[in-house]
C-alpha cells in the first residue's frame, strides 16, 4: 500500500510539473505578441536658410610694396658709406658719398662758360641796338644789320646752351651723393670705401625694400574662380565690394596674423601651367612682422550666400560610394535618406548646394537607431549655428 500511494504521489507532481511548463511556454510567445514596437528616438536640427560669408584659404608668400636697388649715377671712387646695414632709411638719405673732385671742376668750368657767353651776349646785343637806329637813316648797310642780327641770336644761342651745361654739371656734382630712392630698410652694402664704381652699372650697392605695407599674392584654381563668377551671376552668392573685400593670415608657424589685409586685384590671365590664378592682398606691417618670401595662407572673402543651408558636420556620413549623406525625418515621423552635394566647411557646419531645404530636420543624434523608411520620433536639437566669419575651403 505504501509503495501504490507513493507512485500516486509521484505521478501527480509529474503532472503538475508538467501543466506548469507547459502554461509558461504558451504565455511567453502571447505576452511578445502583445508588446507593441517601440519607436526610437532621435536628435534633429531644423535647418534654417541664413547668411553665409564663403571664404577661401589659398597658400602663397609675401612681396615687398616697394623695391628699389640702389645704382650709381656717375663713375668714381666711394669715400664714404653713410648708413647702417640692416637700418630703416627715408627717402632722399644719402647713402654713398663718391669724390666730388672733377664734378665739383665741372660745375665750376660751365659757371666760367655761361659767363663768358651772357659776356659776348651783351656785346651783340649793344651792337644790333645800335645797327638798328643807323640802318634807318642809312648809315650802314642792310647786310651789316643782319650780321648784327645774327649774331645777336648766336649769343643767345651760346647763353642757353651754357646754362644747360651749367645744369648738367650741377646733376653730376648732386650725383656724387647717392640717396635712397625710397623709404624702407636698407640692405648689406656690396662695396666699401675706396671701390670704382661706374654709371649705371650692373651691380647694385645696395637694395631698399619698403616693408609697411607688404603685399601677400596667393593663387586660386580657375576652376574655383568659374564656379564663384556663375554663382554671382545666378544671384546665389552676393559680391563683395572691392572696399570690403577683407582678408585674413596664418603664418607659418600656425598663429593668425593680427592685422586685417584688403584684396586688391587678380590677375586676368591663367597660368598655363599650373591652371590658377594670382590674387593680391595688401597687409599693414607696422612692426615689420612680416618678411618678403615668407609662406602664409591667406583667408580671402570671396562673397555672401544669402540663402545658405548649412548642416552640423555631425550630421553627414558617407554611403558605399563615398558619397556625402544625411537622414531627415519628415513630418509623418517617417526617415528618409538625402544624398547631399557640398560646397565647403563653414564653422562646424557644411555648406549644402543641393539635397537638403529650408525646415527640414536633420538627424544629429541617434543616426545608428534607425534606417531609410523606418519611423522616428524627433527631439529638436540646439543648432549650433553659423559663425559670423565662414571658415574657407583649402587649396
Amino acid at each position: 500500500m505504501r509503495i501504490k500511494r507513493s507512485l500516486m504521489l509521484v505521478s501527480v507532481a509529474g503532472v503538475l510539473v508538467a501543466g506548469a511548463l507547459m502554461f509558461i511556454f504558451r504565455s511567453q510567445p502571447q505576452a511578445v505578441v502583445n508588446q507593441a514596437p517601440r519607436i526610437p528616438e532621435v536628435g534633429v536640427v531644423t535647418l534654417k536658410a541664413q547668411p553665409a560669408a564663403l571664404k577661401a584659404e589659398l597658400a602663397g608668400r609675401t612681396s615687398a610694396f616697394l623695391v628699389a636697388e640702389v645704382r650709381p649715377q656717375v663713375t668714381g671712387i666711394i669715400q664714404k658709406r653713410l648708413f647702417v646695414e640692416g637700418a630703416d632709411v627715408k627717402a632722399g638719405v644719402a647713402l654713398y658719398q663718391i669724390d666730388p673732385a672733377t664734378y665739383q671742376a665741372s660745375l665750376d668750368s660751365a659757371k666760367a662758360a655761361l659767363a663768358k657767353a651772357e659776356a659776348n651776349l651783351f656785346s651783340a646785343k649793344l651792337k644790333a641796338d645800335r645797327y638798328k637806329d643807323l640802318v634807318g637813316i642809312k648809315a650802314v648797310s642792310q647786310q651789316d644789320y643782319d650780321d648784327a642780327v645774327a649774331a645777336l641770336k648766336q649769343g643767345e644761342a651760346e647763353v642757353a646752351s651754357s646754362r644747360a651745361a651749367l645744369e648738367n654739371a650741377r646733376i653730376n656734382l648732386d650725383y656724387t651723393r647717392v640717396t635712397a630712392p625710397i623709404s624702407g630698410r636698407i640692405g648689406r652694402s656690396a662695396v666699401t670705401p675706396g671701390a670704382l664704381v661706374t654709371a649705371n652699372q650692373a651691380t647694385s650697392l645696395a637694395t631698399g625694400t619698403q616693408l609697411d605695407p607688404i603685399y601677400v599674392d596667393v593663387t586660386q584654381s580657375s576652376a574655383d574662380l568659374l564656379r564663384l563668377k556663375r554663382q554671382l551671376a545666378s544671384g546665389q552668392v552676393k559680391g563683395l565690394a572691392k572696399s570690403k573685400a577683407k582678408a585674413t593670415l596664418i603664418l607659418e608657424d600656425g598663429s593668425t596674423y593680427p592685422l586685417e589685409g584688403q584684396v586688391q586685384f587678380s590677375e586676368v590671365t591663367v597660368d598655363q601651367s599650373t591652371g590658377t590664378i594670382t590674387l593680391r592682398a595688401v597687409f599693414p606691417n607696422p612692426r615689420h612682422e612680416l618678411l618678403p618670401g615668407m609662406y602664409v595662407r591667406a583667408i580671402l572673402e570671396t562673397g555672401i550666400d544669402e540663402q545658405a543651408i548649412l548642416v552640423p558636420q555631425q550630421a553627414v556620413a558617407r554611403n558605399q560610394k563615398a558619397e556625402p549623406v544625411a537622414m531627415v525625418v519628415d513630418a509623418q515621423g517617417k526617415v528618409e535618406q538625402r544624398r547631399l552635394e557640398l560646397s565647403r566647411s563653414v564653422g562646424n557646419q557644411w555648406l549644402v548646394l543641393s539635397g537638403l531645404a529650408d525646415g527640414e530636420r536633420v538627424i544629429v543624434e541617434g543616426l545608428q537607431k534607425v534606417k531609410p523608411g523606418a519611423m522616428a520620433r524627433a527631439v529638436e536639437m540646439e543648432s549650433p549655428g553659423a559663425p559670423a566669419d565662414a571658415s574657407p575651403v583649402k587649396h
